[in-house]
Parts: C-alpha cells; structure tokens; sequence
C-alpha cells in the first residue's frame, strides 16, 4: 500500500501528511467536507452565543435544558433517516433539512432582529444542529476509513474542521455588520449544501478504492439502508459495555466544557456589554482556538496516534484541563480563563475529538451511526443540562466560582481515568488487537 514517491513534491507530501497511495484526493474531499461544514457553523456560532447573552446569562441553564428536550425529539427522526435512507445518502437527506432550517430562520432574523424568542429558539436550534451535522460527518469517516487508515487521517482530515472553524469567526465578524445575522445564515446554508456533496463524493471514492476485498463487498450494503428502528441507537449503547464508556466519556467532557461556558458567557458579558463587541470577542476566541488546533491536527496528531495509541489523544487533554481548572480557582482573571478555554478546546479538536472518533471505526454500520449519534447529541445535551443545572446550583449556593471550578478538576480527573479505559477496549477490538 506504501507508495514509491515519483518526484520530490510527492515525496515531501508522503513525508509531510503521512499519506499513502490514491489518498490524496479522498483527503483532500474530507477536509473540504469539514471545512465547508466547520465554516458555516462558526460562523454561526459567535451568532448563537450573542443571542444566549442577551436572554440573560443567568437563565442560561433553561436553554440547555431546552436543546436537551429538542434534541429528544430530533434522536428518533433521525433514527428513521438512517433507517430507511441508503448509508450514502442520509448525510445528504439531513442536511438539506438543516439548510431549510437556516433559510427559514433568516427570513426571521430579517424581519424581527431584536426579538429575544426568536433568538432562543435559534440557540437552541444550532445547539442541536452543530452535534448532529458534527457527528454524522465523522459517521461517515467512520463507514469509510478504518483501522491503520483511520489513525493516519482520521487529524489530519479534521484538520479541515479547525480551518473552517479558522474562516468561519473570521467571515462571521467580517460581515455580521454589512449582512446581519440573516444574510450570515444564508451564507451558512449554501455552505452547509457543499459539505453535503463533498460525503457523497467521498462514497464514490472508497467504492473506487476498497481497502480490502471485504471492504470491496461493502460496496453495495452502503447502497442500502441499514434497516432496525428509530430508537436502535439507545439500545445499542445500553447492550453495550464499550459503547456505554463512550457514553460516559462523552457525558464528562460535556461536563467539563459546560462549566467552562458557564464561566465564558458571565466573563464576556461583565466585560463586553456591547452585542456587536461581544460577537467579536467569540469570534476572535474562536479564530486562536482553530489556529492553533490545525497546526496540531496537520503535522503531529496522526503520528501521536500512529505511533503511541488512542490513549494519549483520549487522557491528555482532560489531565491538562484539571491542571488548567485549579489555576482558574486560584486566579479567577479573564486573561487565565481565555488561556484555559483555548487550551481546552484547541486540544479537544486536535486531539481528543479525533480518538474518540477513532473509537467508533471497530463498530458495525449501524453502531457508526445511530449509537454514535445517541452519544454524541442526547448523551451531550443531557449531560449539558444536567451540568448546568449543577453549576448553577453550586453559584447560588456558594456564590464562589472557584468551588464550581474544583468541583470541574475532579470531573477532568475521571474523564481521564474514563479515557485510559477506553483505549484499553479498543486496543482488543482492534482486528490486529491483543
């Protein structure tokens, strides 16, 4: 499978992005396909936090509640999609709804900008959209790159989510003044329709390219659907014992991230009363965020995997967090508090987000997406309710950030111990596993 480098271009490439023979274009697709997706949804995303800003910070634990409730409803539908949708069209079928979505929500934000409850349907809305679209992109991946292939690429094709994610909060505050927040949506769906044609293409690709004579074989149950019933995914995870570690992997990192927002929205808005300032401060936040991520995801998260394991990419980053949570208690300043939410979500992207992906590629098709998409968007969205719920809690009882910011150092602490075991069960699922 190694390829014998013909000029020096080819020879830097191989050498550089770690790629092999008849990859170049499906990487190429991947990482358009996330940039393109990444785009629109960062874009979005400073939108989205603006909004929850302005319907009061402190009643920001009913909008998580709220995209929990939604996201209930949304699981069985989405259920039915991958039930009755052939695997290499349900990208395509749920993200064309999503685009009617956004149309519609721009011609609302067009005629009522300053209304307060068209903007909390919005959050919530994209709160369920960016897991969803997220976690049926790297479903695909998952359907389609396995095993050695996945660890090589599985980054390095993320690392077109991150320079979407770069370009997104860029364009966001480039053009939130001259289009409004509607026109940015509009934008977001002609992106969004892209992304979609990019996973269509990448199918074509792998029956193309099989990677084996099993995977050759595949070829036409990707043309069917995978059948079973909308609810398939709870189950799966339930009968599970590794899917359900996930579950709990997914449910302390959401966690982790939920306290911190939680600490983002309260600081931004002491500091940055001003909605157009305020976007652009998610924005910027945002666009170090990417920077530095891509950098990670392109040149060295591949090799980690490749050479060290899963379990580097699965503990790393929550044990730093725990470190990053106990310098916030004692230092309680927005300069920390930005160095701690860049370090955490710069490594969940370049590290954490693509081991746990990589979880998924010893699964069966049906596994890859409905029990991946129960974890990633229930799971999720439960434990972010949950969470915030706690951390509003423990605000109204101690009125002391800091006891919130302890109580997060232990969380990241079992997130850790949670991803160690993880890659452990990998490991023996792995075909070529002990």
């Amino acid at each position: 499978m190694a390829m014998i480098p013909s000029t020096r271009v080819e020879a830097w490439l191989v050498r550089a992005f770690n790629l092999r023979q008849g990859e170049g274009l499906a990487v190429a697709a991947g990482l358009a396909m996330f940039f393109l997706l990444f785009c629109a949804y960062f874009m979005l995303r400073p939108v989205r936090e603006t909004m929850g800003v302005a319907g009061g910070v402190d009643n920001l634990q009913w909008l998580f509640t709220g995209t929990f409730i939604v996201t209930l409803i949304a699981m069985p539908l989405f259920g039915w999609v991958a039930s009755v949708a052939p695997r290499r069209q349900i990208m395509p079928w749920v993200y064309g709804f999503f685009v009617l979505n956004l149309l519609g929500f721009a011609v609302v934000l067009w005629t009522r900008p300053d209304s307060v409850w068209a903007g909390r349907v919005f959050y919530i809305w994209l709160s369920v959209f960016n897991l969803m679209a997220i976690s049926l992109a790297w479903s695909v991946l998952a359907d389609l790159f396995v095993g050695e292939q996945a660890r090589r690429l599985f980054a390095l094709i993320a690392g077109g989510a991150s320079l979407g994610g770069l370009a997104g909060p860029l364009l966001g505050a480039a053009l939130v003044q001259p289009l409004g927040h509607g026109g940015l949506l509009l934008l977001a769906a002609m992106l969004l329709t892209a992304s979609a044609w990019m996973s269509a293409w990448l199918h074509r690709w792998r029956d193309q390219h099989p990677v084996d004579e099993a995977d050759a074989a595949s070829e036409a149950r990707r043309r069917r659907p995978l059948g079973g019933n909308p609810f398939a995914g709870l189950s799966e995870v339930l009968g599970s014992r590794y899917l359900l570690g996930v579950a709990l992997f997914v449910t302390l990192l959401a966690s982790v991230s939920t306290f911190l927002y939680f600490e983002q929205a309260r600081m931004v808005a002491e500091h940055f009363p001003d909605r157009t300032r305020q976007t652009q401060v998610f924005g910027l936040i945002d666009a170090v965020v990417q920077g530095l991520a891509i950098l990670t995801q392109v040149f060295f998260t591949g090799r980690i995997a490749q050479r060290l394991g899963v379990g580097v990419l699965l503990v790393g980053v929550p044990l730093l967090l725990a470190l990053g949570f106990l310098w916030l208690a004692l230092s309680p300043v927005f300069a920390v508090f930005v160095v701690v939410m860049v370090a955490r979500r710069a490594g969940e992207y370049a590290l954490v987000r693509p081991g746990r992906e990589m979880l998924y590629t010893v699964l069966p098709a049906e596994q890859k997406y409905k029990a991946k998409n129960f974890n990633d968007t229930v799971v999720y969205r439960g434990a972010d309710a949950l969470s915030g719920w706690v951390k509003r809690g423990v605000d109204l009882i101690a009125d002391q950030p800091s006891l919130a910011l302890c109580l997060g150092a232990g969380i990241a602490l079992a997130w850790a111990a949670t991803g160690g075991w993880l890659a452990r069960q990998y490991r023996k699922l792995e075909p070529d596993g002990s």
